[in-house]
């Protein structure tokens, strides 16, 4: 197959890769249809993860077309268009069955996602099926398989109730989609951080009240500010470093929870802050599965467009040119097309 990779620091190729091969009975293998890149994907285009050892391939949100299942998948079929949940899980072991997907005992995660195929682990249960959809409704639907679910993760970790305030660091996709999520759970006022007009303007469209365009101290005091001095009753934490886990502790109520998805690269935790605030930290790795069944339907009824998020459509073959978007903040998220 042609996929994606990365071969070393800031190198991305559209090479010939092996095709995945169904290793285990649950797996199935799913034609790509739509891909895209992840704001996490640009920690190891950058070297943040250290040295890349050997040319690999990239790339863990999808949506496909089953194109061959393993002997004991028994929920779905060659021809199936399927969200790809990036986290695998049977959705049946004790740790599924407590809502903590992403820690599944047969846990896996697509890994060619930006390919033409993706082999999928515990197909049965990850896998969510969707009737064969329309070009216009694949960028909605794409985001199911992470983005959206993750933005929604932070909210529901961070415990945003109808009537509360809530407020959103960071305003790449995951955040913004946290500002959408946050007005899915009732918030009535949602402070977007977000230095960039035009996340700001989509922030905006997806329900945030206040624009706070300031960041570190200057921004902590306008949200205490905006707060009256009390601060959030929910803060989602979508950037996953230390300045910005540090500014959502500064900002949250005393007695709340700060709700974190971003993949945490240097930071260490205000402690005493917390102890102070008796404030909280949740969150983590996305449970997608466990949220597909409240998303899917607002997504197929039109009632939330989070496919909003994609501001630049690529080819495939070009997916070294939508890193580099990404990279300089040309970009909030790139659509890839096969």
């Amino acid at each position: 197959m042609l996929a994606t990779t990365l071969s070393d620091i800031r190198t991305i190729d559209f090479t010939e890769m092996p095709d995945p091969v169904i290793q285990y009975p649950t797996d199935a293998i799913v034609k790509v249809v739509a891909s895209c890149i992840c704001g996490s994907d640009l920690w190891p285009y950058r070297g943040d993860n250290g040295p890349v050892e050997a040319p690999r391939t990239i790339g863990h949100e999808c949506l496909g077309e089953v194109v061959e299942i393993g002997s004991e998948v028994r929920d779905f079929a060659v021809g199936d268009t399927v969200v790809v949940p990036f986290d695998h899980c049977d959705n049946t072991c004790p740790h599924c069955l407590a809502g903590s997907q992403q820690a599944c005992v047969n846990y896996e995660m697509t890994v060619s996602g930006q390919g033409e195929l993706a082999r999928v682990a515990q197909a049965d249960g990850s896998l969510m099926r969707l009737e064969a959809p329309g070009a216009d409704r694949l960028p909605d639907l794409l985001t199911l398989s992470d983005v959206f679910p993750t933005g929604y993760h932070a909210a529901f970790s961070a415990g945003v109730t109808p009537g509360s305030t809530a407020v959103v660091v960071g305003d790449g996709a995951v955040g913004l989609l946290g500002v959408l999520s946050a007005r899915i759970l009732g918030a009535e006022r949602i402070i977007a951080m977000s230095r960039h007009a035009s996340r700001q303007r989509l922030a905006t469209a997806f329900g945030a009240t206040d624009i706070v365009a300031a960041r570190g101290e200057e921004g902590e005091a306008e949200v205490l500010e905006l707060t009256r001095g009390v601060g959030a009753d929910a803060v989602l934490e979508c950037v996953g470093t230390g300045p910005a886990m540090v500014t959502a502790f500064n900002v949250v109520r005393p007695g709340a929870t700060v709700g974190f998805v971003g993949v945490p690269h240097g930071v260490e935790l205000p402690v005493a802050t917390m102890f102070k605030k008796n404030a909280r930290l949740a969150g983590g790795l996305a449970p997608v599965r466990r949220y597909l069944p409240d998303l899917l339907p607002l997504v197929l009824e039109g009632s939330v467009s989070p496919g909003l998020v994609f501001d630049s459509t690529l080819p495939m073959s070009e997916a070294a040119e939508g890193y580099r978007q990404m990279d300089e903040r040309e970009a909030i998220k790139v659509f890839l097309q096969p």
